[in-house]
């Protein structure tokens, strides 16, 4: 908060001002705000609650910006005439400006690059910088992260919840808008696309899939409407890159590469890598697509380059280097190597190739050092040694109490025609030691948001573009494979969880009825009928007690299983969900997070007291989650599919819960009770009460089973399935689906639901069970077709000693 000579910075007090942050329990509440708004924007890392963001923004004047900016953009043009260079005529090893060995031994250095081209006078499309303001106001550069520059998606989203939590101040406060920088990104991605991709590119932003940072890559998906792809997502043929979607192929014409540039094709680089598209290089070279950042950009992350940047500037650019990096020492080079070796005790050692964590060498005993600069003598052009930096701090929140911290923030940049744009904005990182901690994780926590305050305030507008609000192109056919796969399970988790959440509702309420209630006789029709309706639950779930099917993430077929479930499967989709979808699933989670709490600080608390209030507040948040699907995602093929998972999902439980209490015939007071026990569970009580005499059970299987009006029937379900099918594409022959769905709807409609409960010899209703163990074999069969027919994937490619497989 103070400045080297010692007052505070202006900045801080307008904030202490508006934000009142001598109020500890302000702060406090303001942490809680945004541990809230994190969930609620569905912002992860690694796990669920992996990303940590301190409440304190990092605030930069604009002097002090504009200076930064000024080194930033001159460092990123350095960078860019380097690699240029090094993939065209190479005249900087030629010449012994830089040494050969930093980059031809390094693993980011990829041979098959060599004349690859991008559209435009850049050859590097974007880099971030991790930097790190030092005690005396001036500004180091840690690492340079130019293969696979991380971040976007979470800088996007610090920002939109640290302005919400701070919603005053931020309002009134002079901070710099970082919207415009997504607009330019999106821009400059189709300003890249090649020549044979017309007025309309189409851009995909190619992901590892599941990894700790889905998040990033998913958000930055949504906030640019383009689709989030995988290597498997994507075929290269006649030259051009193809999305496998259902029924259809859609071009690709550029890709915002999320995977590690040596990974992104197993035909030309690395063979073993599963992330990549045989053939993407190849498609490059020919200009079928463009690949941003350019394959083959990550070497310039290499450490050792920080050493040659200096004299590189004054022999590309007659330029000194406006923004130094930490101080160097090759150990390629002797003198070098002897002063690293010599200065272990007090230097930071890095692999050149990144591939190992950073060692503090005043940690190190006496024979660790003595192996570590044997290891630098065996391979001296393989290691660094840095000069340790001691960033400033800045206020972070720490219990009750303001703590400093050293930070060090990220910044972005992306070419804009013949010029670099600097994000006004960037990732904050409050730590203990950021130079080595940001080596050794891609994005480490916790975060803070960065404000450039301005001498003017930004013209209204917006804090942050709306996901998926600029997209202009139709995208309706835009659904890959995988994420109609996604979308599928998704719907199949969401109508398994309400589904459990009516069940486990209906036996709270009979257990604190016929099991809690002092007086009731545990042998009487309330308690037998109880005895069936827990045997139902358990063969729909899991055989554990009440409360462990509610709040156990490990057992599987629980209802907070099947909630982790529905947020592994949204995340892989979140370029087709809207915002308020993660509202919703926050709060299931939190409702779900609280019990779990309140049942670890009472150890002796009953496994059925008190599940109702948050059953119903699980309830709700799923209805809610229903209904934003429904009324937010247009008709495309991805929500047919989604629906159709709902629809054979709901199918399946009618016909499990009724073999698991109407198949089997019982006294007419507990018959009663089963038969409004299982009305009510699938939500369809008043209408027979409207319709039935009480306790009618063929009156509930012709309700629940034959009724093409009621949505909860096995009819209504088969029903919609038919039309999906009329509007999801098939990738293989669909005669056989469509022949189990004929023979299933035909089962149904020929039932005589009076002989079923009136049919076999004592405790058993035989038509009724076998009828109901046909329908569930012909689902589960139908369920299977479905699969095969919409989302069978082709085998992915992989090599062998014998070469490539399919």
């Amino acid at each position: 908060m103070l400045q080297a000579t010692g007052p505070a910075r202006s900045a801080w007090d307008d904030l202490t001002a508006t934000a009142r942050l001598e109020r500890l329990d302000r702060l406090e509440a303001a942490r809680a705000d945004v541990g809230t708004l994190l969930q609620d924007h569905g912002v992860t890392y690694g796990g669920a609650d992996g990303w940590q963001l301190d409440p304190l923004p990092v605030l930069l004047d604009e002097t002090e910006w504009l200076n930064l900016e000024r080194g930033l953009r001159q460092r990123t043009e350095l960078l860019d005439q380097i690699h240029t260079d090094l993939y065209g005529e190479r005249s900087l090893l030629t010449s012994g400006l830089l040494p050969p060995e930093i980059v031809l031994a390094h693993p980011g250095f990829v041979r098959p690059a060599h004349g690859l081209r991008l559209p435009g006078s850049h050859q590097l499309f974007h880099a971030a910088a991790d930097v790190a303001r030092n005690a005396d106001g001036s500004w180091t550069v840690l690492a340079d992260r130019t293969d696979v520059p991380l971040g976007l998606g979470y800088a996007m989203a610090d920002r939109r919840v640290i302005s919400e939590a701070f919603a005053e101040p931020y309002r009134t406060s002079r901070t710099r808008r970082v919207g415009p920088f997504y607009d330019t990104l999106r821009r400059s991605l189709t300003g890249v696309a090649p020549a044979a991709a017309g007025d309309d590119p189409t851009v995909a932003i190619l992901a590892p899939g599941e990894c700790p940072t889905a998040f990033d890559h998913g958000y930055l998906a949504a906030l640019l409407g383009v689709p989030l792809v995988t290597g498997e997502d994507l075929v290269v043929e006649d030259g051009r890159v193809w999305m496998r979607g259902l029924g259809r192929r859609m071009p690709v014409d550029v890709l915002l590469r999320g995977v590690p540039g040596t990974a992104t094709d197993p035909l030309e680089l690395d063979r073993s890598s599963p992330l990549g598209t045989a053939g993407l290089t190849h498609a490059v070279r020919t200009g079928g697509v463009t690949v941003v950042n350019t394959v083959g950009s990550g070497w310039l992350e290499s450490p050792a380059l920080a050493t040659y940047l200096p004299r590189l500037a004054r022999a590309l650019r007659d330029e000194e280097l406006l923004l130094p990096s930490v101080v160097t020492y090759w150990c390629g080079e002797r003198s070098m190597c002897s002063h690293v070796i010599a200065n272990l005790g007090r230097l930071i050692v890095r692999a050149v190739t990144g591939d190992r964590p950073p060692v503090r060498g005043w940690e190190l005993s006496f024979g660790e050092r003595a192996d570590l600069a044997a290891a630098i003598a065996a391979r001296p052009a393989a290691w660094v040694g840095q000069e340790p930096v001691e960033p400033s701090t800045t206020p972070t929140l720490d219990g009750a109490a303001l703590v400093p911290r050293q930070t060090s923030v990220r910044t972005f940049t992306v070419t804009d025609g013949a010029d670099y744009i600097l994000m006004p904005g960037a990732l904050g990182h409050a730590g203990t030691a950021p130079q080595t901690t940001l080596a050794s994780d891609p994005l480490p926590t916790p975060a803070k948001d960065v404000w450039v305050l301005a001498s003017e305030p930004d013209a209204p507008g917006p804090a942050a573009p709306s996901p998926g609000a600029h997209s202009t192109r139709d995208t309706s056919d835009a659904t890959s494979l995988r994420s109609a796969e996604n979308l599928f399970r998704l719907g199949r988790h969401l109508e398994r969880a309400e589904a459990t959440v009516r069940l486990l509702l209906t036996v709270s309420d009979r257990w604190d009825d016929y099991h809690a209630r002092p007086g009731t006789r545990p042998g009487g029709a309330g308690g037998r009928a109880l005895q069936v309706l827990l045997g139902a639950l358990h063969r729909t779930t899991a055989e554990v007690p009440l409360a462990h099917l509610v709040t156990d993430v490990s057992v599987e077929g629980s209802l907070a299983w099947t909630v982790a479930q529905m947020g592994r499967e949204a995340a892989h989709v979140r370029d087709n969900l809207s915002g308020d979808f993660w509202l919703t699933l926050s709060s299931t989670e939190r409702a779900l997070r609280r019990e779990r709490e309140r049942r670890r600080s009472r150890p002796g608390l009953a496994s059925d007291a008190g599940l109702a209030p948050t059953l119903l507040t699980v309830l709700e948040a799923l209805l809610a989650a229903h209904g934003t699907v429904s009324e937010s995602l247009v008709r495309d093929v991805g929500w047919h599919l989604l629906d159709a998972g709902r629809r054979l999902e709901r199918a399946h439980r009618v016909v499990a819960t009724l073999a698991a209490t109407l198949a089997t015939r019982h006294g007419p007071a507990v018959e009663e009770l089963i038969v409004t026990s299982v009305l009510a569970a699938h939500e369809s009580g008043l209408t027979f009460r409207r319709r039935y005499r009480r306790g009618e059970t063929a009156g509930a299987l012709e309700l629940l089973l034959r009724d093409h009006s009621n949505p909860r029937s096995l009819a209504f379900q088969l029903d919609r399935l038919d039309d999906h099918r009329a509007n999801l594409p098939a990738v293989s022959d669909a005669a056989e689906r469509d022949r189990l769905l004929a023979v299933l709807a035909d089962a149904v409609d020929e039932l005589d639901t009076s002989r079923a409960v009136t049919s076999g010899t004592g405790a058993e209703r035989c038509d009724l069970a076998a009828d109901l163990a046909t329908y569930r074999r012909l689902l589960e069969d139908l369920t299977d077709e479905v699969v095969r027919v919409h989302l069978s994937r082709p085998a992915p490619s992989s090599w062998s000693a014998g070469g490539w497989q399919a």
